[in-house]
């Protein structure tokens, strides 16, 4: 094993190209890690450590703001309102016949356009988002108190904060390796695992070792279950048939379609926490206001996600759909069809065309349901064990370790595609 590490990192320090995309996203996760660290103005340190301690709730948000809540740093939104943007515009395909030809018929060109849109609306959900969790812990006494100047400017600052935040997630996708946005969001976690380890030194308490223990037994199940799900494939057999140009002959034989059984990887987990997480932030800013309808509406929302049942069957629900969705927006089995009947390729026993693209389909939608009932089982395992022992940071844990442990191995699988390209 150490064997084959010091090969793959021999190769990747031969490799100029492959070396700099990587010292690429090294320098833009340095970056985000110096912008979360910079707090705005106006923070009661104590009082925000004291809210975010008994707050399960930010907890989460913590997370996708890549550890940037934590200190309220100018990136204390993360890249959650471009995620929501993301998924407004990825839903509106589905509805408008006219994004859906610019998503999908256009192209490279289509897609920037669409990319566009999304960003543009980043910047009002950034500015109802900041401004709904800014006079929330005001009224929490996080936040000492500001005139109208201060409060608009904290409000421009979070926001230019998130647009920094991705724009830097952009380029490490185009210019680096893996998911941007991903990535940001595995640093964040990582980043927090000294603060973790730190406090569970000094909370230490020897005769909670057997809880300990069966945790580290669930963790060490959870990580081997997650990687084995992850890697694993239904290989769907390729023929290319016979054709003779000239005195020579092409095709003739065989391989195999991989379609992996998590093909969506841990996209549907972060679309699905960012729709919980916004209504709750917007609850929370309504319960803010005097009116009583507005607090009547709020106190209902909160109500409604407090619920451990109706919570944990929402999330289950929202990461099964996202696994779907994410499924057909990436992986389109008529295109498939398409390519294979154009290369003069076929599926054993099955009629080129529409009875490819069927066969394909039926395939993905069966792959895809175990997958999708893994995630949201994944999900839910940390939540059900938060029930159970009472241990409120369990549920934190265990999304924090589905996202981390799925884009690391993609980020390797990355990593070891561009070595291929290179031995090639």
């Amino acid at each position: 094993m150490f064997e084959a590490f010091n090969n793959k990192l021999r190769l990747v320090l031969e490799d100029r190209g492959l070396r700099n995309r990587i010292l690429f996203v090294i320098g833009a996760l340095a970056l985000f890690r110096l912008g979360a660290s910079v707090p705005i103005p106006g923070v009661n340190v104590l009082q925000l450590e004291r809210f975010l301690n008994n707050n399960e709730f930010f907890g989460l948000l913590n997370i996708f703001s890549g550890g940037g809540l934590s200190n309220l740093s100018i990136m204390m939104l993360g890249v959650g309102p471009f995620i929501t943007s993301s998924i407004i515009f990825q839903l509106l395909t589905l509805i408008f016949p006219r994004l859906k030809q610019l998503y999908h018929e256009e192209g490279v060109a289509g897609r920037r356009k669409v990319a566009q849109y999304s960003r543009l609306l980043t910047v009002p959900l950034c500015v109802i988002q900041g401004l709904s969790l800014l006079v929330l812990l005001q009224k929490q006494g996080v936040l000492l108190p500001l005139d109208l100047f201060g409060q608009v400017t904290n409000i421009f600052v979070v926001t230019a904060g998130s647009m920094l935040l991705m724009w830097i997630g952009e380029l490490i996708t185009e210019f680096g390796i893996g998911n941007g946005v991903s990535l940001l969001i595995f640093a964040g976690i990582v980043s927090r695992l000294p603060s973790i380890l730190s406090q569970l030194w000094v909370t230490y308490d020897i005769s909670q070792v057997p809880m300990y223990l069966v945790f580290a037994v669930v963790g060490l199940v959870v990580l081997a279950a997650i990687v084995f799900v992850t890697e694993a494939e239904r290989p769907i057999p390729v023929t290319y048939a016979k054709r003779v140009r000239g005195m020579k002959m092409y095709g003739g034989t065989s391989t195999y379609l991989p379609i992996r059984v998590n093909n969506a990887g841990v996209m549907p987990i972060i679309f699905a926490i960012s729709i919980i997480l916004f209504p709750q932030m917007i609850a929370g800013f309504l319960a803010s206001s005097t009116g009583g309808t507005m607090q009547m509406v709020a106190t209902a929302i909160k109500d409604f996600f407090n619920n451990q049942l109706i919570y944990g069957f929402l999330y289950f629900f929202l990461v099964v759909v996202f696994t779907y969705f994410y499924s057909a927006i990436t992986f389109d089995p008529q295109a498939i069809s398409e390519n294979l009947q154009k290369n003069g390729a076929f599926i054993p026993g099955v009629r080129p065309g529409a009875s490819t693209a069927l066969y394909v389909s039926n395939i993905l939608t069966r792959l895809t349901l175990i997958g999708a009932l893994f995630l949201g089982i994944v999900a839910l395992l940390p939540i059900v064990i938060q029930n159970m022992t009472g241990i409120a940071s369990l549920a934190i844990g265990g999304t924090s370790l589905l996202i981390v442990v799925s884009v690391a191995i993609e980020f390797v699988k990355q990593i070891n595609a561009q070595i291929s390209m290179r031995e090639y």
